[in-house]
């Protein structure tokens, strides 16, 4: 295999780590300059589609969530990404790892995700300078076990 395929099987196995799968619809939030444009990548791969943004005017499988702490409300950013997914849809948080600029401290996420009723299952590096949070309603977190 050549260096170029295993950059992108390397890249296509990080979304699908993060559970994305063909023909997913997947609506990117809070999209900027300094996302992480090999994980947008490898999500577009998996999914075999672009991501969709927030003018999508139905509902996604999963939502992706860019958010730095600088962004505003985070509660009212997680309500507002429940909103665009199907019933048992996954909202993926992306925020700045510890030291980044617009780093979000995990009591925030915490609170904030409990607030909009979601749950975090589970936590990932999702590049050099993201960390990802999986959050799912309650109702979705039991049918995922």
């Amino acid at each position: 295999m050549s260096a170029t395929a295993d950059h992108a099987e390397e890249r296509t196995n990080l979304a699908a780590r993060l559970g994305f799968e063909p023909g997913q619809v997947v609506q990117e939030l809070g999209y900027d300059e300094d996302v992480d444009q090999e994980l947008r990548e490898s999500i577009e791969a998996v999914i075999g589609q672009d991501l969709v943004d927030e003018d999508y005017d139905d509902v996604a499988d999963a939502v992706v969530l860019w958010f730095r702490d600088e962004d505003g409300d985070l509660t009212d950013a997680l309500v507002d990404a429940i909103g665009l997914i199907e019933d048992g849809g996954v909202v993926w948080l992306l925020t700045p790892k510890t030291g980044r600029d617009g780093y979000v401290e995990p009591s925030d996420i915490s609170e904030a995700a409990q607030t909009s009723g979601l749950s975090q299952t589970k936590s990932v590096s999702a590049g050099k300078d993201w960390t990802g949070g999986r959050l799912v309603t309650p109702k979705a977190a039991k049918t995922k076990r």
